[in-house]
């Protein structure tokens, strides 16, 4: 056999060097050449079903093995998968990529090798490539045939339904009956097939990619995604299974998930003989024992089970291949097994550089062909998919092909590939592309071990180094089933009978737009240059940023909606508390839009894709955003009428609640739940909110597009449709924005009967210190139309503020009075029966409730009179703060003890605006939530502390005056929130070493967060927005709100 040029293996696509597989050498030393000799033949069973023989020499390791497969079949992302075979004990194991392989398959022509996923990531959008993602599909298709992937039998048919939908195409039902007869995707399919046609006919238009990618996001959801379950027994012997995941450790009971261990509580994991141990780190909340121990059938299981999580626990944890130990010169201890190969971040990292050519494959149940990325230049018309030769393929390692550090190759033996299949053969010409990346240096989390150590453990912590630029293939010879299509790359325009779907990206070197960085969303650290090289292949037009804001705030939007028709439709339905009148009221107004504002952003996620291909930079056409706002705004026309019923869900909503106590306690409940990040009543005006962020975007556009640019018309003409229906709503918004603050301030205090009367309208609520005859002691006030309430806070298991004392506003006066007091920033507000001394926090903050309280007063003085009394228990307090001491301090002292009927023991309330206002020692005014309810925005952002090296990208949602941080778009609740009253603004300075473009600083106290936005234009919006939520609206804004409140 001739030798001839060395292809590269999928370990060089990542950009790896050429020996970075083998884990257990020292720095600086070189592994040995592909050893030569006999070849072996093996059979490899791919996630198809078909069977490939692959010819690889005896003494070669398992690395060389699984390259080739991963060669052979195009894909760049193979680290996710590994190979599987039975050993001579019939215990399934893992193909060691270190080992040789005689060593480990000692009968390979009666043994056959499974090509299956190992690494299953938490979110498949993790998964950039669209080979990758399908294989995977294929995973979950073979787990549910095989009974490992139980669930219910709605997902178990909505499953079923995008498969069918990727092998057959649209709805047919004849053709979806026939089908199903003809495959059985489950067990007892038969029962199932009315519902999988019937979820099946929702799919219409859907690509076999698209199908992949909502197979994926159903599957994840589900317990045993990924799960591989290995029995064993507790210390008291009841029978259990084993498994391991992303996360850490798992316990099952049958297929019922009843313990876990994350692996940031794991020490250390460990086997002896059938034991397997888990050590865990001490916590002083938990009441499990410092180590457990897990009896399992035999060694040999333990031992492999031990392997699996050490693998995952690196891959999935650690930022770079962990380093070997030093080999102990006389004698080891313990396993010398550690994980080889790329971890998951290494591959994140290299495959957003783009640094690999995309190439086509088929897919082989499915009649459409699945592209993964589009020609620049149009095809021939009757071009076909190239069949595998009936001949040998050989994959050679030979001479000529420049090793990543410029030094050429170690020759080597031919690896053989050899299909039955026959069919023409085509083979693309082998190119390369440079595709290096220089990862930051990073701390990693030591993995565990499994000799044993002393109390103290501590973390190793790895340096990454530079990576030199590495060579990058293209296709070699697919499989029968996973062929390459023919790419021409030499530019063009794209064909005109070519429609491109959401999946399907026009840039041959850019992921596809369902898992592009406009899309894709991991919350791991990131390389400091890696935004740098990220802001080059995107479009810098500042009208390309304003369209991606309306496509991450939609996202947001419609989350948010999914609050209402999802899980409180789901909460309400399970149980018979919600009157069926009031169902009808909210549900059907919500579902409508929700099925709109879908369309609306896979709309608006094409447009945004084909922007950003490199490409179509010529296509002009594709560069604006102003006929998608104008097309759907226009279509949002008929929808009014359900947004006018929102005002109408709201107030029969409170309603309810108010007369029956067992719906307030599952509206109550369900506040707790991490879904339902803000007050429930505040998802039900979203709707009327957004209409405020569409006529914001397109005032912006219009502003940014000269009258001669061809985007400027028809954002002018969506610009005049929308401002005539925020015009036609804009007095319900504000009298239903005041009705739901009123609701929600009622939560948070006792002692009220009648909080929400008609005419009654919030001004302002914060934190003042009263002085009486024991000095300042803080208080809480509340500022309305018509009276103002002071409350302290309560010692309560709820943290209600408890009212103690009223001041009506009709005939009041408001004086400054620091000389008299001695006080800085102090008022003495003397009303009819009553006078109190108040001290503010600043300047800035006296004149705040010197000019609302004033506005109050005025309000008062044109109303008809005075108010009547409505405290429900705490008597006028009209004693002077001398008297008053006694009483004051006799409220608090009571609080625990003394409870009126009309306190509740509700759920703890300790991170609403109000108790934060109070530890912020601020105010914030109803004119201030107005300007915040204009000023949300959703987006990617790096955020940094203030000690830490490396940045972390996040999904950051601002909303309420508080920043919520989400892993991905696609999480349902947030990981965690930072609520911005009091919290200064600023750019960091040089001293702060920051060295960063479009990068903020949040200071409050020893609090100190960066943040780093993409774009000059996203970091001026980020400014913008957080700056109304740490800086309260001056009353010049109140202008634009000059409408009343009124409820």
């Amino acid at each position: 056999m001739g030798e001839i040029e060395q292809k590269p293996t999928p370990g060089s696509r990542l950009g790896a060097p050429e020996n970075s597989g083998i884990s257990t050498l020292e720095h600086g030393q070189k592994p040995p050449p592909t050893p030569s000799g006999k070849l072996m033949s093996i059979k490899i069973q791919m996630l198809d079903d078909t069977q490939e023989a692959f010819e690889v020499p005896q003494r070669a390791p398992g690395k060389v093995l699984l390259d080739a497969v991963c060669s052979h079949l195009n894909l760049v992302e193979g680290d996710y998968f590994g190979l599987e075979f039975p050993d001579h004990k019939k215990i399934t194991v893992w193909l060691d990529l270190l080992k040789p392989i005689v060593k480990q398959i000692r009968r390979p022509k009666h043994v056959v090798v499974k090509f299956v996923v190992k690494f299953f990531p938490p979110d498949h959008t993790q998964l950039q490539e669209e080979l990758t993602r399908y294989l995977f599909a294929l995973q979950v298709k073979q787990d549910l045939a095989q009974g490992r992937l139980t669930c219910n039998e709605t997902s178990a048919a909505l499953l079923i339904s995008h498969i069918v939908q990727s092998e057959i195409g649209d709805f047919d039902e004849a053709l979806d009956r026939e089908h199903l007869a003809k495959n059985k995707y489950i067990p007892q399919q038969d029962a199932l097939e009315d519902k999988i046609v019937e979820f099946h006919h929702n799919h219409i238009g859907q690509t076999p990619a698209e199908s992949d990618f909502q197979l994926l996001e159903v599957a994840r959801r589900l317990e045993m995604y990924g799960i591989r379950l290995h029995p064993a027994k507790d210390r008291e012997g009841t029978k259990i299974n084993l498994a391991v995941a992303n996360t850490g450790i798992l316990v099952f009971q049958g297929f019922t998930k009843i313990n876990a261990f994350n692996w940031a509580k794991v020490r250390k994991l460990s086997f002896k003989r059938k034991r397997f141990l888990v050590k865990l780190r001490p916590d002083a909340n938990s009441s499990y024992q410092d180590t457990l121990e897990f009896l399992m059938a035999s060694r040999d299981f333990c031992k492999s089970f031990w392997k699996i999580c050490v693998e995952h626990h690196a891959f999935f944890r650690l930022f770079e291949e962990p380093k070997p130990k030093p080999k102990p010169v006389l004698f080891s201890r313990g396993s010398s097994f550690r994980f080889s190969g790329r971890t998951q971040k290494q591959v994140l990292d290299y495959v957003k550089e783009g640094g690999h050519k995309k190439v086509q494959f088929e897919r082989k149940h499915s009649k459409i062909h699945s592209i993964r990325s589009l020609a620049t230049q149009p095809t021939e018309p009757n071009s076909e998919v190239p069949k595998q030769s009936p001949q040998s393929t050989s994959l050679t390692f030979g001479e000529g092909a420049d090793s990543p550090g410029g030094q050429s190759c170690q020759q080597g033996k031919e690896l053989k590939v050899s299909t039955p299949e026959s069919g023409p053969h085509q083979s693309p010409a082998l190119k390369k592309s440079p595709a290096g990346s220089k990862p930051a240096d990073r701390a990693t989390k030591a993995p565990p071990e499994e000799e044993e150590e002393e109390e103290g453990v501590k973390e190793r912590v790895q340096q990454s180094k530079p990576q030199p630029p590495q060579p990058s293939t293209g296709s070699l010879t697919g499989s029968p089933h996973l062929s390459e299509l023919s790419i021409n790359s030499q530019g063009g325009t794209a064909p005109t009978n070519v429609t491109l779907s959401p999946n399907l990206s026009p840039d041959t070197k850019q992921a596809s737009p369902l898992i592009s960085p406009l899309l894709n969303d991991q919350a791991c650290p990131r390389t400091d240059d890696e935004e740098e090289g990220r802001r080059k292949r995107f479009p810098t037009d500042k009208a390309y940023f304003i369209a991606k804001e309306v496509s991450t705030t939609e996202r947001t939007y419609l989350k948010d909606l999914e609050v209402i028709t999802s899980w409180f439709h789901s909460t309400v339905s399970t149980e018979d508390a919600m009157p069926e009148t009031l169902k009808s009221l909210i549900f059907p107004n919500f579902e409508p839009l929700h099925k709109f504002h879908t369309n609306f952003l896979k709309e608006i996620e094409q447009r945004l894709a084909l922007w950003e291909g490199r490409s179509n930079a010529h296509l002009r056409d594709h560069q604006r955003i102003g006929d998608v706002m104008l097309r759907n705004i226009q279509g949002m026309k008929p929808l009014a009428a359900h947004l006018w019923k929102h005002g109408e869900a709201l107030e029969a909503l409170e309603n309810a609640i108010r007369s029956s106590r067992r719906l307030e306690l599952l509206c109550r409940d369900f506040e707790l739940q991490k879904v339902c990040y803000l007050p429930l009543n505040t998802f039900l005006l979203r709707p009327l909110h957004r209409l405020m962020h569409y006529q914001q975007v397109l005032e912006r556009l219009c502003k940014h597009h000269a009258p001669s640019h061809a985007d400027f018309r028809d954002c002018r003409a969506a610009l005049a449709e929308m401002t005539e229906m925020v015009a036609q709503l804009h007095g319900t918004m504000i009298k239903m924005e005041n009705f739901q603050k009123l609701h929600e301030l009622k939560k948070d205090l006792i002692g009220i009967d009648n909080l929400v009367v008609p005419g009654r309208e919030f001004i302002r609520l914060g934190s003042l210190s009263k002085l009486s005859g024991k000095g300042l002691q803080q208080r809480m006030f509340f500022l309305f139309n018509d009276v103002l309430l002071y409350t302290s806070r309560g010692l309560t298991a709820s943290n209600q503020f408890k009212v103690h004392g009223q001041l009506p506003l009709y005939g009041m006066t408001i004086e400054q009075s620091e000389d008299e007091w001695g006080v800085p920033h102090c008022l003495t507000l003397r009303g009819q029966r009553q006078s109190i001394i108040v001290a503010a926090s600043s300047q800035s903050e006296m004149e705040k409730w010197i000019e609302d309280i004033q506005m109050a007063i005025d309000l008062a003085e044109k109303s008809s009179g005075p108010t009547p009394e409505f405290l429900a228990s705490s008597p006028p307090d009209n004693k002077s703060p001398d008297e008053a001491t006694t009483a004051d301090q006799e409220s608090e002292d009571d609080l625990s003890a003394s409870r009126t009927s009309l306190e509740r023991q509700a759920p703890h309330r300790g991170n609403t605006m109000v108790h934060v206002c109070w530890h912020r020692n601020t105010s914030v005014s109803m004119v201030d939530f107005s300007v915040a309810v204009e000023n949300q925005l959703s987006g990617n952002l790096l955020r940094k502390f203030k000690n830490s090296n490396g940045w972390q990208k996040l999904w950051v949602v601002f909303t309420n005056f508080c920043l919520f941080f989400y892993k991905s778009h696609q999480d349902n609740h947030p990981l965690a929130s930072l609520p911005l009253l009091g919290y200064s603004l600023t750019v960091p300075s040089e001293a702060e070493n920051i060295h960063k473009d479009y990068v903020f600083k949040l200071h409050f106290k020893s609090h100190v967060y960066y943040f780093r936005a993409e774009s000059e234009y996203t970091f001026e919006r980020w400014m913008e927005v957080i700056r109304s939520a740490t800086s309260s609206a001056s009353r010049a804004h109140v202008s634009s709100h000059k409408e009343s409140h009124m409820y």
